[in-house]
């Protein structure tokens, strides 16, 4: 179905179904009926196996009628997919629709103090113990993880095989005894992130997505999915926290559309919509003829427009495998652009902001910018994986792929 097609029948749709009274569970249901949810998953997952382009169609479609966006956080940008790849189909049943009506929030139980950058040299160990493993270890820069039903989780299962082998990816159950979930409180007041302590907890075999000592083909492709999402540039809907801890299924989807429309939440995303309102607040203020801000001004409009033509790019066949990645670093120095933009805009009155106003939001801006260049794998990273995926150039030395991971110096 040709783009314009699935935009009209999502347009549609959404007119007959769209009410501000339904609460949020109800209308995340809708949306998960009718494969509206995430549009990009094959049917049989509870999709519409629409390409990127497609979903992005279906959510103008949303945002054009005012209506409220499906759940946010990693189960729908990493979990779902991952399990549509990866899982058996009572594991899709299981895990991936309770992701699509919001019943259950999900977090990334992936990077470690000693296993950052270097993810593959992970020590959190699942030990078998008939049908269970026993799971060992700490996680920490984990998103979401205190309103988290469930973590996606990579554990070691056999210290004795190469490193990047006897890893295994586990749909993991964070409602459990030995699961200590603690928040890390940023500069901004917010706590995206947290260190997750994990002592004698238990994961069913049943609840392995792929085979034993596959977890890090699995865990890559979870990787990928977080790449292109960070860098996709999609059409901003508006939402809230899915899962049974941030309590949002009960609310009125109208309530929540109208808090997320006054700006009070959130950080604002780096985008023309951005610029175009600091266009008009120094219009207004009379320094729009300042030659050095229209610098400024043209720089970032230049940036934001590259960076939407690269996400269109890597919607397309025959894309670089690192066009993800080159994604992902675009969008970190978008932030930074729109931090030193908005910085020249607003100057110091941002200090002094009130809740929702753009000051404020230019505030949070500054002090949230150094983020995305760290979450999701640093700049450092990506510019690793493009040369090494996209230009050829040859790997940093280092042992052998084959030395058993016991074997490893460790950090």
């Amino acid at each position: 179905m040709a783009e314009t097609d699935i935009g009209e029948e999502a347009a549609r749709w959404v007119a007959e179904n769209w009410d501000a009274d339904l609460t949020v569970g109800e209308w995340w249901q809708r949306l998960a009926d009718a494969g509206y949810s995430h549009p990009t998953l094959p049917e049989a997952a509870g999709g519409r196996g629409y390409s990127r382009a497609g979903n992005a169609a279906v959510r103008q479609a949303i945002a054009d009628a005012g209506a409220m966006g499906p759940p946010t956080g990693l189960g729908m940008m990493l979990a779902a997919p991952t399990i549509a790849a990866h899982g058996t189909p009572a594991q899709i049943e299981t895990y991936v629709k309770p992701i699509l009506n919001g019943v259950d929030a999900w977090c990334q139980l992936f990077s470690e103090p000693n296993a950052g950058s270097d993810l593959a040299s992970l020590q959190t160990s699942a030990v078998r113990d008939g049908d269970e493993y026993v799971v060992n270890g700490q996680k920490v820069w984990t998103s979401g993880g205190k309103i988290a039903d469930k973590g996606m989780l990579i554990a070691r299962t056999d210290p004795q095989m190469p490193k990047h082998s006897g890893i295994a990816w586990f749909a993991f159950d964070m409602h459990q005894p030995g699961v200590d979930v603690r928040p890390l409180t940023e500069m901004t007041g917010r706590a995206i992130f947290n260190e997750v302590f994990i002592d004698d907890a238990r994961v069913h075999h049943d609840d392995l997505i792929g085979d034993v000592g596959n977890g890090w083909r699995v865990a890559n492709d979870t990787l990928m999915f977080e790449r292109m999402s960070l860098g996709a540039n999609p059409v901003p809907l508006r939402s809230c926290a899915p899962g049974s801890i941030a309590n949002n299924l009960d609310k009125r989807a109208g309530d929540i559309v109208e808090r997320a429309r006054s700006g009070e939440d959130g950080v604002p995303q780096p985008n023309l919509a951005l610029w175009q309102r600091l266009v008009d607040h120094a219009t207004e203020s009379g320094r729009i003829t300042d030659p050095v801000l229209r610098d400024q001004f043209v720089r970032f409009y230049e940036l934001a427009t590259v960076n939407r033509l690269t996400a269109m790019r890597g919607r397309t066949r025959g894309a670089s495998s690192a066009s993800p990645n080159i994604s992902k670093l675009m969008m970190s120095e978008l932030f930074r652009s729109a931090r030193e933009l908005g910085a020249s805009v607003i100057g110091m009155d941002a200090t002094l902001a009130t809740q929702g106003s753009l000051e404020s939001q230019i505030q949070e801006m500054v002090m949230f910018s150094p983020g995305p260049a760290i979450y999701g794998g640093t700049d450092q990273v990506q510019r690793n994986i493009i040369g090494e995926r996209g230009l050829g150039l040859p790997r940093e030395p280092g042992p052998g792929k084959e030395t058993p991971f016991s074997e490893l110096p460790k950090n």
